[in-house]
C-alpha cells in the first residue's frame, strides 16, 4: 500500500518521542502496513487523514467484505496495552477489537471517523461523553500491565520541573505539582481508565450511537480520566468573555453528573492542563501553550 504518512502523525511522533525514533519507525511503515494487510487478508481502501497523532489508521475490508479499520502504532506507544484494554471492554463503550494483524497492528470495528462528539453542540456533547466514559470505568483485568495514574504522572511531573524556574509559568507549575502530590497521596479508586478521553475520541458507530477510540489505558481514579474532557474546546472557552466562569461550571457539572468529588476533578484538571501547556512550550507550540495555561489559571 503506497502512501505518505499523514503530516500530523509525523509531527506528533517527532515531538513526543524524538525525531530519530519517529523517523526510524516511519521509514518502516509502508512495509509494516503491507505485512499487516497480508497477515489479516485485508483489502485497503484509504488512509485516514489527518488521522491519529500516534498511529496510522486505514479503512479496510475483511475477507468476507465487511468494513473494518486497521490501526498500526509504533512499539514505543505501547499498542499492546490498547489491545488489552479493548479486549477487556469487549465493545462495551469502546470500539470492538476484531483481530490482530501483527505486532502493533489491530483490526478494529469500523466507526464513522468523520463524526465525533465535537460535531454536536457543547451541552449535548458533554452529556454523551459522560454516558460513554462511565461504561469504561470497570475493574482492570487480573495481573494487568497497565501503569497507574501515580506512575504516569510522576514522569510528567519531572518533565514539568524546569518550568518552576521560568517566571511566566512558575506559579501555575508549582500549583499543578502540589495538586498532584496531594491527589496521589490518597487516591480513592483503581479502575481501568481510557487515559486520553475527550470529545474527539468518541466516534459515531452503527452498533452503538457513540463509542470511544484511542485509549492510552491506565489504572486509577475516575477524576483523572475526566480531567481532559473538562478543557475540550478550550479555544472557544478562552475566546468567550465568560470563559473562566464557564470552565469552573463545567468542572462542577461534570463532577456532579458522574458522582465525583469536585475538588479532585479540579485538581486533576489543573495538573493535566499545565502538563499539556508546558509540554507544548517545550515543543515550540506557543499558541497552544498560551491557551492551555490561561485555562489552567482559571481553576
Amino acid at each position: 500500500m503506497g502512501f505518505e504518512p499523514p503530516q500530523r502523525l509525523v509531527r506528533t511522533l517527532g515531538e513526543t518521542y524524538g525525531d530519530a525514533a519517529a523517523a526510524e519507525w516511519l521509514g518502516k511503515l509502508p512495509e509494516l502496513a503491507d505485512e499487516a494487510l497480508d497477515r489479516a487478508s485485508l483489502d485497503a481502501e484509504r488512509v485516514m487523514a489527518p488521522g491519529g497523532r500516534s498511529s496510522l489508521v486505514a479503512l479496510v475490508r475483511r475477507p468476507d467484505g465487511s468494513p473494518a479499520a486497521l490501526k498500526i502504532a509504533p512499539p514505543f506507544t505501547r499498542p499492546d496495552l490498547e489491545r488489552d484494554a479493548l479486549a477487556h471492554w469487549n465493545g462495551w463503550g469502546a470500539v470492538q477489537l476484531l483481530d490482530e494483524a501483527g505486532t502493533g497492528a489491530l483490526v478494529l470495528e469500523r466507526l464513522h471517523p468523520e463524526v465525533s462528539l465535537r460535531s454536536l453542540p457543547e451541552a449535548k456533547a458533554l452529556l454523551e461523553a459522560a454516558g460513554t466514559v462511565r461504561k469504561l470505568w470497570v475493574e482492570p483485568p487480573a495481573e494487568h500491565g497497565f501503569q497507574t495514574v501515580t506512575e504516569r504522572t510522576a514522569h510528567q511531573a519531572e518533565a514539568m520541573r524546569p518550568y518552576l524556574s521560568d517566571a511566566p509559568t512558575a506559579a501555575l507549575t508549582a500549583a499543578a505539582l502540589t495538586a498532584r502530590e496531594e491527589l496521589v497521596a490518597a487516591s480513592p479508586e483503581s479502575l481501568l481508565l481510557h487515559g486520553n478521553f475527550r470529545q474527539g475520541k468518541v466516534l459515531a458507530g452503527d452498533r452503538a450511537p457513540w463509542l470511544a477510540v484511542g485509549p492510552e489505558p491506565l489504572v486509577g481514579e475516575r477524576a483523572y480520566d475526566l480531567a481532559r474532557l473538562v478543557r475540550d474546546r478550550v479555544e472557544d472557552l478562552v475566546a468567550a468573555s465568560s470563559g473562566a466562569s464557564a470552565a469552573r461550571r463545567r468542572v462542577n457539572k461534570l463532577a456532579d453528573s458522574l458522582d465525583l468529588d469536585r475538588e479532585r476533578l479540579r485538581g486533576w484538571t489543573l495538573f493535566r492542563a499545565v502538563e499539556s501547556g508546558t509540554r507544548a512550550l517545550t515543543a515550540g507550540r506557543r499558541q497552544d501553550a498560551e491557551l492551555l495555561l490561561e485555562f489552567a489559571s482559571w481553576l
